[in-house]
């Protein structure tokens, strides 16, 4: 597997924090980066995290592997405008929400393409926010691997493989309900919580009472907003259907509370403990 020159489109936390990893697995790496926003690429050229920067999706097509860490629009959109890509080339996206990227990649490069989600990140973002272990330990989804080439799989496998992370197998769909209940929703939770208390509390009282939990609960309503709304975009059906789900049982605990049945409350809440065996 000869790789030499590692293109990134997007050179914010996911791309930026590939870049420390795989410049730390091998020095010899050339990176080349490009963001249409023109702070976070000089940022990143300033910080390291690549060797150069160029200015369209053009200038990445002799690459050997090309990252896409943007938000899902923009990987379905440069998707569209990718042409003829050599043989031994392999591009990643890092999609969050998985079918529809994997449906709209045009017939002629689909072998050249690995639909992946590495489960990681932090509510920062920017160049600034990447940190050389952020994938270390943590799971990477690989998506209808199958429409993958032989040659892109391997490429795609030993490079997670190489940075510490674990590889699961999964169709597109499958992954986007699953990722709907246990991503998707708990961020749309932490921006409802954000701004309900917002909304009630007063900036001191926040400030003076806000203890772990409710920091926990909260941090990830720091995550961007741009990406987050391409995300629920791309992903409406399971992330709605994730939404009713929890409602569902938000309204069994606002009537345990309000018929003042404690016993069945505790066992509710005994039932949710169980998640933990799980964890």
């Amino acid at each position: 597997m000869d790789i030499q020159n590692i293109g990134f489109v997007g050179l914010g936390l996911m791309g930026g924090s590939l870049s420390i990893a795989l410049k730390e697995l091998n020095k010899s790496y050339h990176f080349i980066g490009l963001d249409h926003n023109e702070v976070h690429a000089q940022k990143a050229l300033e910080l390291g995290l690549v060797d150069e920067v160029v200015h369209n999706i053009d200038s990445l097509c002799h690459c050997d592997v090309i990252f896409l860490s943007v938000p899902v629009d923009g990987i379905i959109s440069i998707a569209q405008q990718i042409k003829p890509l050599k043989e031994t080339c392999t591009v990643i996206d890092l999609g969050s929400a998985k079918a529809k990227i994997s449906n709209s990649i045009p017939s002629t490069i689909r072998s050249h393409f690995v639909t992946a989600h590495p489960l990681t990140g932090t509510e920062k973002f920017g160049p600034t926010a990447a940190i050389s272990n952020l994938y270390k330990d943590r799971v990477v989804v690989l998506c209808d691997i199958e429409k993958s080439g032989k040659h892109q799989q391997k490429v795609a496998k030993t490079l997670f493989q190489n940075i510490g992370m674990k590889l699961v197998y999964m169709d597109a769909q499958e992954h986007d309900r699953h990722a709907a209940f246990i991503s998707h929703m708990p961020h749309a939770l932490s921006f409802s919580l954000a701004n309900s208390v917002m909304k009630q509390e007063a900036r001191n009282s926040i400030v003076a009472l806000a203890g772990g939990g409710f920091k926990d609960m909260s941090r990830i309503a720091k995550s961007s907003p741009k990406m987050w709304e391409d995300i629920f975009r791309q992903n409406k059906s399971n992330v709605l259907e994730a939404i009713n789900a929890f409602q569902s049982e938000l309204k069994k605990c606002q009537k345990m509370v309000e018929n003042e049945e404690w016993d069945k409350l505790n066992t509710w809440m005994t039932q949710a403990n169980k998640l933990h065996d799980i964890l």
